[in-house]
């Protein structure tokens, strides 16, 4: 069987999408047992490599692994050094010795995950490379819509507001979102566009004014760099805050409240919003099953869903 990578959402089909999200919800009900562990990988290597610190994904990659079976090996933060001093050709040779099925990487620079997928032998998952793309977010973020909504999200609008100039996050859900038939639209003061973002499909807002036609509110966490001297992105975040931070006077009942964490509470989202009625909480439980789903699809292979329940 061919090896299979996921490094950006670019590189599934919705057909593709759409069995990682039915191969997620098939392991719900493992994640529900009194022993939530299934043989499915047992016998294979998994190693998460992640230069940047993330513990919510890194745990939860970890934990998914485990759920299979599989064997896991992590290398976080400083013990890999500094992520620039040795080529990513270096790396993955390094990798390659201990004869992993899959590696699972952070980097804080773009290109990094599809430059160690050209050289190592195993299969890679991007869990986010500097500001190119986060899929594995985009799937969890699906799944908990799928959830919340149902199956069909067609037609559905998301709203995501914030950073999106610097946000793997951002790209990502465009990709994802779009491909399951939503409307997308963007919101943020022009200094945190990207140029041209509209060739991507896109409705561009530079305000709050039309959030009730939102179905979905995706907030993005903003940074307190943005708004350092000589960075020239915002004037401060208490002003971010008045003119496009969400609270609940902001929300109407029905809407669906989404933020891929760690919440930034008083800049972009209200504590009100943030204790209220969400979908937060789900994004981190989904995190799991939809991982899960990957890693087996990554080594399974993504044909029909009968082998699903012969895992389980």
């Amino acid at each position: 069987m061919p090896r299979r990578n996921l490094i950006s959402i670019e590189d599934l089909t919705r057909d593709d999408v759409e069995l990682l999200l039915d191969t997620a919800e098939s392991f719900l009900p493992v994640l529900e047992r009194d022993i939530k562990k299934v043989p499915t990988l047992r016998g294979r290597t998994i190693i998460n490599v992640f230069w940047e610190a993330s513990p919510r994904t890194s745990a939860s990659f970890d934990l998914a692994a485990k759920r299979l079976s599989a064997d896991t090996l992590v290398f976080r933060g400083s013990a890999l050094g500094d992520p620039h001093a040795e080529a990513l050709k270096d790396v993955a040779i390094t990798l390659d010795a201990y004869s992993p099925d899959i590696v699972i990487r952070r980097h804080p620079s773009a290109g990094a995950c599809r430059v160690l997928a050209a050289n190592t032998g195993a299969s890679v998952i991007n869990a986010g490379d500097g500001g190119h793309q986060d899929p594995t977010q985009c799937l969890l973020d699906l799944f908990a819509l799928r959830q919340s909504f149902g199956r069909d999200l067609d037609g559905r609008r998301v709203f995501i507001i914030g950073d999106i100039l610097h946000s793997r996050v951002a790209r990502s859900g465009i990709m994802g979102f779009k491909m399951l038939g939503m409307d997308v639209t963007l919101v943020a003061p022009p200094t945190l566009l990207p140029r041209g973002i509209e060739e991507m499909g896109v409705d561009v807002r530079h305000d709050l004014s039309e959030l009730g036609d939102a179905d979905v509110v995706y907030l993005l966490r903003v940074e307190s760099e943005l708004t350092e001297p000589g960075a020239a992105y915002l004037p401060s975040l208490r002003e971010y805050a008045r003119v496009w931070g969400v609270s609940g006077s902001r929300l109407r009942p029905g809407q669906r409240v989404m933020h891929p964490g760690p919440l930034n509470r008083g800049v972009e989202i209200a504590s009100d919003a943030a204790d209220g009625e969400n979908l937060i909480a789900s994004q981190v439980f989904s995190g799991l099953a939809v991982r899960m789903a990957i890693l087996y699809r990554t080594v399974i292979g993504y044909s029909d869903g009968t082998a699903t329940r012969e895992a389980l």
